[in-house]
């Protein structure tokens, strides 16, 4: 898939079929995460793959709106540093929204659906997980193919007007 084609056709999926991803292709997605940019190269992730069906469905528990992580093929879980202040926190999590992008349209361009959730139970996230001190779960991305049907270029887009969110010059 071209790369326009990847953006136009990546959606979140929260239903998976039971095909699992090959290695390969992870490691493709992971690396499109590593490869995202970061505030001066600060590069604040680690990203923890769940393939272990067991696993998933403890990792699905971090936070009410993750069930569809226990049904995936696989999990990528984003760990970063406790931000030291305020603008740390800021830079983190644009840096963290850079590399989730990276592998949601890396995970499109394959074919591979994604759906992302946040971590709110982090003593359950860290049971799961086993990162250190000094670190938390930020996000979760469930990885695998579409249940319902496979990705393609989305025609129909629930999003508001381009002429209605694209100012030119001024408001």
């Amino acid at each position: 898939m071209e790369t326009w084609d990847a953006l136009r056709a990546r959606r979140n999926v929260r239903r998976f079929s039971s095909q699992p991803v090959p290695d390969d292709a992870l490691d493709r997605i992971l690396d499109a995460g590593r490869r995202a940019p970061s505030a001066g190269n600060w590069q604040p992730w680690d990203f923890v793959v769940v393939t272990d069906r067991a696993q998933l469905a403890e990792l699905a528990k971090v936070w009410q709106g993750a069930g569809h992580v226990a049904g995936a093929a696989a999990a990528i879980a984003l760990v970063a540093p406790q931000p030291e202040d305020e603008r740390q926190a800021g830079l983190l999590q644009y840096d963290l929204g850079q590399a989730t992008d990276a592998m949601t349209v890396a995970a499109a361009d394959l074919g591979i659906g994604t759906g992302h959730a946040a971590a709110t139970d982090q003593r359950q996230a860290r049971a799961v997980l086993g990162f250190p001190d000094g670190r938390f779960l930020a996000y979760v991305l469930s990885v695998g193919y579409p249940a319902d049907k496979p990705l393609a270029v989305l025609t129909r887009l629930d999003r508001r007007p381009f002429d209605e969110v694209v100012h030119r010059g001024t408001w």
